[in-house]
């Protein structure tokens, strides 16, 4: 059986309602590595996520929490991000390449046709907010 959560312990910064913000620190696979002091690639950073959850006021800033999301989360946002932008511009420019007969033209329709993309991407925020949405649990509750 393979594990399909992902999760991040993390703090609250702030609550607001059914609204939560909570402090998390991202790092590479390298930045657990015990040699990492001695290696350029090693990063982490601090990101903050947004979780809304109806029993927010039960946390205080300052908890230690944990968030939990699944793995198809992080595969359909590659996908978006990623993936399916790059099947559009390669099928773009090939299609560009044989209607127009001119790679300058065809390069250009490619990457013109990713800003209609990115700007749906914008225009359904909204619901991909709830579609990409992570739950959060206190960090004594067992996963």
């Amino acid at each position: 059986m393979t594990n399909d959560l992902i999760t991040h312990s993390g703090i609250v910064e702030n609550i607001a309602g059914s609204h939560l913000s909570v402090r998390i620190i991202q790092t590479s696979a390298c930045a657990a590595c015990s040699v990492k002091g001695y290696c350029s690639s090693a990063d982490s950073k601090e990101k903050i996520i947004d979780i809304i959850d109806p029993r927010a006021a039960s946390y205080r800033e300052g908890q230690s929490v944990v968030i939990v999301g699944r793995t198809s989360m992080g595969m359909r946002a590659v996908a978006l991000a990623f993936v399916l932008p790059f099947v559009l511009l390669v099928a773009t420019l090939f299609v560009g390449m044989d209607a127009l007969g001119n790679e300058l033209y065809a390069a250009l329709l490619a990457l013109g046709i990713l800003i209609p993309y990115y700007i749906i991407l914008w225009l359904c925020r909204t619901r991909l907010k709830q579609t990409f949405s992570f739950t959060i649990k206190p960090i004594t509750e067992t996963l």
